[in-house]
């Protein structure tokens, strides 16, 4: 297991070493100050997206930047301890999994409320999937030029280095899992 702390610390440092100024990782990493700012103090423990676009903006590999801090084979992470987001629109997001160094793997729990749209995503890197289960309403997901409509207990794969969007058209909530294996940062566009 990583300890945020020693995360932190050393993400501080590499920082410092650099003469960067936090704002100005922030920006290059394409994350917010205030994240970034909370990760480097050990006060939150960042997704694997978010730490592979730290490392990127530090001109370092995800596996560099993590060498040596993993102290545990076996990671917990307790519910109090998930990332819960709020987005633009009313839906959620929890990311139930840990950070394991050189793993772009995330497991996301969203809720969609009723007719809302999470919107399109641009593609990830070839060689990055989506796995998607349906627990509750109804899924509308687009992948590429194509839309799928999911219900509950249905499941969709598709590699995800392909444009795709979220949304819920019915007048219930929708509740679906996404299980990510993302190799790289997202293409623009």
């Amino acid at each position: 297991m990583i300890d945020p702390v020693i995360l932190g610390r050393r993400l501080h440092d590499l920082r410092a070493d650099r003469g960067l100024a936090l704002s100005a990782l922030a920006k290059e990493a394409g994350v917010s100050v205030s994240m970034l700012s909370a990760i480097e103090r050990g006060e939150k423990t960042p997704t694997v997206v978010v730490l592979s676009r730290i490392a990127d903006g530090l001109g370092l590999s995800l596996s560099r930047l993590l060498a040596d801090l993993e102290t545990d084979r076996v990671i917990v992470r307790r519910a109090a301890e998930q990332d819960h987001v709020a987005e633009p629109g009313g839906w959620h997001r929890t990311v139930l999994t840990p950070v394991v160094p050189g793993v772009n793997f995330e497991w996301i729990r969203t809720t969609l409320p009723a007719r809302c749209d999470a919107g399109t995503f641009p593609a990830y890197a070839p060689g990055s999937h989506e796995f998607v289960a349906v627990e509750s309403g109804t899924l509308h997901l687009g992948v590429g030029d194509t839309e799928y409509a999911l219900t509950a207990g249905d499941s969709l794969y598709f590699p995800a280095d392909a444009r795709h969007s979220y949304a819920n058209r019915g007048a219930e909530p929708c509740v679906y899992h996404v299980a990510a294996l993302i190799m790289r940062p997202r293409k623009t566009g």
